[in-house]
């Protein structure tokens, strides 16, 4: 009972946030889901809780999908390569987590996707 209002909650939260976000609020959003999305995989794998493991890795990939599809290739310079080639990377590592049991992969992505946030949060700070 107690799950299902905190789940209430949580999602009527998000919905605020995401009604009135800017891009860049919706990036740093996804990026923090992503966030704890990873350490509950994590504890799955060293909890050896292989369907909650699978489920949170879909999960962690569907959001890094998003992400992906969401950058503006139109006229895509640098950066938008570089983003997309990190987005690839963090899911293939993920895949390779979930077939190998590694935590540690897990973690890989983790440090990158708070590298990515803090620079989304830098473009934040720079551009309102």
């Amino acid at each position: 009972m107690y799950q299902d209002a905190y789940q209430s909650y949580q999602t009527v939260n998000l919905g605020a946030q995401t009604a009135q976000a800017s891009p860049v609020e919706l990036v740093l959003i996804l990026t923090d889901g992503l966030l704890e999305e990873l350490a509950r995989a994590r504890a799955h794998i060293a909890a050896k809780r292989f369907e909650q493991k699978a489920r949170s890795l879909d999960k962690c990939i569907g959001i890094l999908n998003g992400l992906s599809s969401a950058l503006d290739t139109d006229g895509a310079g640098e950066v938008v390569g570089n983003l997309q080639a990190l987005y690839e990377f963090c899911a293939d590592r993920l895949c390779r987590a979930g077939i190998t049991l590694d935590p540690a992969m897990v973690d890989d992505v983790s440090g990158v996707v708070q590298t990515l946030r803090q620079g989304w949060q830098d473009v934040q700070a720079h551009h309102g």
